[in-house]
Formats: C-alpha cells, structure tokens, sequence
C-alpha cells in the first residue's frame, strides 16, 4: 500500500511511524511524496496560502486519483467538513497537545524583557502572546523545525513558540517552557496524527487497527466545541479536551480571540462523558452567543483579501 505525504521532516517522521504501526501488523507500505502549496510557498504567512487546508485538500486530490492509498496528517491542519469517501479511519494515540517556548539561553516568557521578539506561524499562538505580554513584539516565522531553531540560534527571534509534540515526534528532547493551556488554549487537535483512506478499501481496513478510542473522542469535542464559530484559519481559536483521572468527566476549553489579543471569548468546565457530544454542542453554541462568532467575522474583515490554509498548520 502506498501512503501519501508531505515532504517535510515533521510530516515524513509521522508516516514513518505509521508505516512501523501497519508493519507491526503485517502490512507493507511504500510512501509517495506529494509537494503541497502549503510547502511551495514559504515566503508569505501561512494563513495567506491559497486554499483552506492547503496542507490537505491536495493529498485528497492524489488519493481520490486513486495514486495513493493512505494519507497522514496533522489532524489539526484537517478542515471540519471532509469528503465523505474519505474517512479518517485512525487518530493515532495523542502525543503532548501543548506550546513550547524555546529561548537561546533558556529565558521563561515572564522572564522575556520587553520588546523581545517572539517568532510563531500561527494567528491563535500570536494573539495568545500579545494578550499575555503586550509589549513582546510577535513576527512571522516560517521553515520547516531545522531552520526555525536555526534562526533563533542567529538571534533573528528571542523567542520561538512551536508545537512540543513536532519535538517529540523528531526524537528532539529540547528545553522549553511548556506553556498552560489556561492561558495558551492549543489548536483544536493539536498534538494528533489523524490517518485517511478511501472508503470500502483494503487500506481502510488495515488502518482502522491503528485508532485511539479515547484521542479520537477528545479529538471529536474539540471540533464540536469551536464548529459554530465560523471563520476558520484567520481566526485565533484554540480548543482543548481531556479525561478526568477517574474517566467520568472532560475537562473542556475553548476560545476565540481578536487577531491583538485584547479580546476574547472563552468557556471552561468539566462535563459528563455520557451526553459529552450534545454538551459540548451546546458549550459551542454558548461562545457564539457570548459574541464569539463576531470576533470570528471581524478577524475575517481584518485580513479580508487574503485566503489561508489552516491557522496553525505545521504541527511544531
């Protein structure tokens, strides 16, 4: 079986790993890389790629062509509504859903002096960090993990915020502040391999082996959670879920912010596991109805003529 992906380190270590899981049972694969816009084009923010999920939409394309089988992503870079032929038949068990932040010689963000230079990629960590520190000074940073580490190592950024599971998923063990998803929300989904087949095949057989009951259930209310916002990847929207120790609850957060940070729109509760879809249905409907879809059209009007890819694509 042939499985599709992106050419970069973070995403070749991820089909890796999934190419070892369906070995362990038995299934050979080959792997075929596919350059997506979302690597093509590294001289602009990620959210003015063209095309909503561009890191995505373009591996879909190949396996409808029926040229690949199976596809590995980021779950966090896969838009709400997919193709119904292609399933995500295994969300692979969550590695750490949390931001790092990596400084040269090992300063905490409440250390940071004023006017340092944080570098992210993402809209959602950038207004984080200027709600958090308004006199940090956040600029855009592309590359793939070598040449953002490279170019905090130069001094270009005092600071760079990356995805820990990225670090963990290369066997990179580098101190960091691991941030509080109290003030730092992550992406919805962060921190998870989601894989795809098409459906009714042998690969969606083989692959449906390889899912975690409980990250894709986590996985699944953080979506719910953030669905009625609208806006998409030029809204900052983090969304996170977790059992409770004794596996009753979930422990759920989400919010949305202004693309400044002086905003934002937030719930935070524990709710049963029994009803937790229709309750976090209900959670997402309350942020709307606290205002959160407004700041959700106001961040589209703000960056109005500039289309996206997923707001916190590359998972590091």
């Amino acid at each position: 079986m042939i499985i599709g992906t992106r050419g970069s380190q973070l995403a070749l270590a991820q089909t890796e790993n999934v190419a070892r899981l369906l070995k362990e049972r038995g299934v050979e694969t080959s792997q075929k890389i596919i350059k997506t816009s979302g690597d093509r084009f590294t001289d602009r923010p990620l959210h003015a790629v063209s095309g909503v999920g561009a890191f995505v939409r373009e591996l879909d394309d190949v396996m409808l062509a029926e040229e690949i089988d199976i596809a590995v992503h980021s779950m966090k870079d896969m838009p709400t509504v997919r193709p119904s032929e292609l399933p995500t038949v295994a969300v692979l068990e969550r590695d750490t859903p949390f931001d790092i932040l990596l400084t040269y010689d090992g300063t905490t963000l409440d250390e940071l002096p004023e006017q340092s230079i944080i570098g992210t990629s993402s809209l959602r960590r950038a207004a984080q960090i200027r709600r958090y520190r308004p006199d940090l000074v956040v600029q855009e940073l592309r590359g793939n993990i070598d040449t953002r580490l490279r170019k905090l190592k130069e001094g270009q950024y005092d600071g760079i915020l990356l995805a820990k599971a990225g670090l963990e998923r290369m066997g990179w063990e580098l101190e960091g502040e691991i941030l509080s998803p109290d003030f730092f929300c992550p992406s919805p989904n962060q921190g998870t391999v989601a894989v795809v087949t098409r459906a009714g095949t042998d690969a969606e057989a083989a692959v449906s082996g390889l899912d975690h009951t409980q990250s894709r259930i986590v996985t699944e209310i953080e979506r719910i959670l953030i669905s009625e916002l609208g806006g998409g990847c030029t809204t900052p929207i983090g969304s996170y879920a977790e059992f409770s120790q004794d596996g009753n609850e979930l422990h759920v957060r989400a919010e949305v912010l202004s693309l400044d940070g002086r905003e934002a729109i937030r719930v935070d509760e524990f709710i049963p596991m029994l009803g937790c879809i229709e309750k976090a249905a209900e959670l997402g409907h309350r942020l709307v109805e606290m205002g959160g879809r407004e700041l959700a059209d106001e961040a589209l009007r703000q960056l109005s003529g500039e289309s996206c890819a997923s707001g916190d694509s590359y998972d590091y």
